[in-house]
């Protein structure tokens, strides 16, 4: 008899295809052009590539709508038995942040739309970042997912061998199993930056130690084209289509086989129990910034040592609600939308409230996408735009939930700790709008919802140290557009980023009292150097009463800027006042300061001879900080406007007068602020230096907006300051 045929060694292509809810359009057309559509013109070409695709569903929308004949591309290579198409959460989310009716329902509708337009029912699903915790077996197997794809560094965080990465695993909770791809990060490297011939070579190694095995990479699409560079690497000097050429001339020993192709004729090979982690890069950026410049340092230090940097991995994915509050807000109001959504009665089928709870159903579920929850070379949390998709979907959902809800439309105040920090809040609701209130960060507000444009108007971020903000400052002396690799790059999209590394002193919320010496100027405040105040600014205060449309909060210390030659200041009590109303074409929101001596330093006062006078006293300057963010700051239907002198939102200067108005074309709202008696107000653009797969961009995140004042807190009588907020849709 002839000796038996050598099995051959299977190689399993899971590519991954995204992009985040509202992202704009140009991008979507320019990642089509590098990537999309040129990858599969290249698997038209080679028959025997045989892989496994994955699109998210606001992805497959937008190719839907716009490159249909993309889809007969599609479906003609489902037909032919070349490429197997992957579910997952139709919006992209990280499934083990959402509610478990939403991860069944997010399943649930990207297999039904791949089904409808591919006719083929989805073995696997693609899990977001590859986000994995221990609990996910039982949620993906109930849900009808086969299989899933990890990475290398999920096995060895549980004590598997590099040896052992050459085949399939079950994962199981609660008796429940799906089959785990072990992914390997060495392809994921070397596709598309490795040499062809380095790649067959690692590959025909690994046939030789593992006959009969799989070598699992999943990745993004998007490296073959729109990651810096790739375009030309891949398709214009060919190397896409050389590696396919090269796989094909090699399949006497090696077979390109879709997920369910190996598993067909595969059996997994025991149990994975495998700890909460992502990939590699993704661990490392959800660490605070000092820990991981010291992991780094770590990391490098073993660089040698393959022995030890095994057991290396960064925090759960988890943490960027830790590192980022922005992030923790966002998620805790999707947690809350959702709840409420499902609260709403049952109606008959017939209802027009049926309806409505669908669209808010839909509403809150692309507010799940994953990109504006978490930072780091690819996520979107520094991204307004994307931020702002989401505040305005959670936005018109919960209002569309509160509409159908029995009462939910009258105005209320709960107490309550909304953003699960610890403190408690107080959230205003109204027909009209819905503001969070922090009274243990300075009686600020986190959010502000204009209902009835479907607008977050603060929707801002700390400017915070990051770990490649070094880089930035070294980028100052290399040329524009130099690049080394998309993990480590210095690429820069503008001269002279590093002078907009300014650090925030305090969470990006609005009201934020700012008391601070008379003789600081605009400049100090845009340089965030006016030493304002710590225990007013940014401390607790008490509440003192609330109501669906007002609230009063007080705080007792002493003004730093009062102190002066070793005197300190005489305590002061600050009571803070809001009020919250309808006004027409929209809502009213009011501030009012009240600061006077406590009692304890009245008294000492009038108890002071005149050689007793303290050498503290003197006027302050004092004033109220908005922060609105409305994008886009230089386009032309977005401005500041103070009597007849407009400038764009980047602006930062000084308007002399107690008005001024902020319009936003776009979303069709414009905002008021007044100040009564107020000397100026001082304006100064947020903006942030992030990462991003193109480099180091500068980002408008919003403006901070300053009414000044100057006041003797030291008066025998109260002082008393005002800003209101307008709001109107036009």
């Amino acid at each position: 008899m002839p000796p038996p045929t050598p099995a051959k060694f299977h190689l399993t292509l899971l590519i991954h295809a995204h992009q985040p809810c509202g992202n704009f359009g140009s991008v979507l057309e320019s990642c089509y052009e590098k990537s999309y559509q040129p990858f599969v013109e290249l698997l038209e070409k080679h028959p025997q590539i045989h892989a496994a695709l994955h699109y998210s569903g606001p992805l497959l929308q937008w190719l839907e709508r716009n490159r249909p004949e993309y889809f007969v591309k599609l479906r003609a290579l489902v037909q032919r038995g070349q490429i197997e198409m992957v579910g997952g959460g139709f919006y992209e989310p990280i499934l083990v942040s959402i509610p478990p009716d939403d991860q069944r329902e997010q399943i649930a509708r990207l297999t039904a739309y791949l089904e409808h337009h591919f006719g083929q029912r989805p073995a696997g699903a693609w899990l977001a970042e590859r986000v994995w915790e221990p609990q996910l077996p039982s949620i993906l197997h109930s849900a009808g997912v086969g299989y899933t794809l990890l990475d290398d560094i999920h096995f060895h965080s549980a004590g598997f061998e590099p040896h052992e990465l050459f085949a399939t695993y079950l994962a199981e909770d609660r008796g429940q199993t799906v089959t785990l791809f072990p992914g390997q990060k060495k392809l994921r490297y070397l596709l598309p930056f490795g040499g062809v011939v380095e790649s067959i070579a690692w590959l025909r190694e690994a046939a030789i130690a593992h006959p009969g095995g799989v070598a699992a990479m999943g990745d993004d699409m998007e490296k073959f084209g729109v990651w810096p560079e790739t375009y030309k690497h891949c398709y214009t000097d060919g190397w896409l289509e050389e590696f396919f050429t090269a796989l094909e001339k090699n399949s006497d020993w090696l077979q390109l086989s879709t997920p369910s192709e190996y598993l067909a004729t595969h059996q997994s090979q025991g149990r994975a129990d495998l700890p909460t982690a992502s990939y590699t890069e993704m661990m490392e950026w959800v660490l605070p910034t000092e820990v991981r410049l010291r992991y780094q340092t770590v990391l490098k230090e073993f660089s040698s040592r393959s022995d030890v940097t095994t057991f290396l991995r960064g925090g759960p994915w988890r943490a960027f609600f830790r590192k980022y509050p922005e992030s923790n807000l966002l998620n805790k109001k999707m947690l809350r939308v959702s709840a409420r959504i499902a609260a709403a009665p049952a109606r008959r089928p017939d209802s027009p409230a049926v309806e409505e709870l669908r669209e808010a159903r839909d509403l809150l579920l692309r507010a799940q996408c994953n990109d504006a929850y978490w930072h780091g070379v690819f996520g979107g949390l520094y991204a307004p735009h994307l931020r702002t998709d989401i505040w305005r979907n959670l936005i018109r959902a919960e209002t569309l939930a509160d509409r159908n809800t029995p009462g939910a439309t009258m105005a209320r105040v709960e107490s309550l700790d909304y953003d699960a920090d610890g403190a408690t809040e107080l959230l205003f609701t109204a027909p009209e709008s819905q503001a969070l209130l922090k009274p243990s960060d300075g009686a600020t507000i986190a959010f502000f919802d204009f209902r009835p444009a479907n607008a977050t108007l603060i929707n801002s971020i700390i400017r915070r140290p990051e770990a490649y903000h070094a880089r930035v400052r070294a980028a100052a002396t290399l040329p524009v557009g130099h690049v080394a690799s998309i993990h480590e790059q210095t690429r820069v999209k503008e001269v002279g980023l590093e002078k907009f590394l300014r650090y925030d002193r305090w969470p990006r919320h609005a009201f934020r009292v700012l008391i601070f010496d008379q003789a600081k100027t605009h400049a100090n405040f845009e340089a965030l150097e006016l030493h304002e105040d710590l225990g007013f600014a940014g401390g607790a205060f008490d509440i003192k009463s609330s109501s669906p449309h007002d609230a009063e909060f007080v705080r007792e210390g002493r003004i730093s800027a009062l102190t002066k030659n070793g005197a300190s200041s005489p305590n002061f009590i600050l009571t803070k006042s809001f009020s919250f109303g309808p006004a027409p074409h929209g809502c009213e929101v009011a501030c009012e300061i009240s600061l006077k001596l406590s009692r304890a330093a009245q008294e000492n006062a009038e108890a002071a001879t005149p050689s007793d006078a303290s050498p503290a006293a003197g006027s302050v300057a004092i004033g109220i900080e908005s922060i609105i963010n409305f994008l886009a700051p230089t386009a032309d239907d977005r401005f500041f406007e103070s009597g007849t002198r407009k400038e764009n939102l980047r602006f930062g200067g000084e308007f002399p007068s107690p008005v001024i108005r902020v319009e936003d074309g776009w979303q069709r709202v414009r905002v008021t602020l007044t100040a009564p008696n107020a000397r100026s107000f001082w304006v100064a653009p947020i903006e942030t230096v992030s990462e991003s797969e193109e480099g180091f961009e500068r980002v408008y995140q919003g403006s901070q907006i300053l009414p000044i004042w100057h006041l003797n807190p030291l008066s025998e009588k109260s002082q008393t300051i005002r800003v209101v907020w307008r709001i109107e849709h036009f």
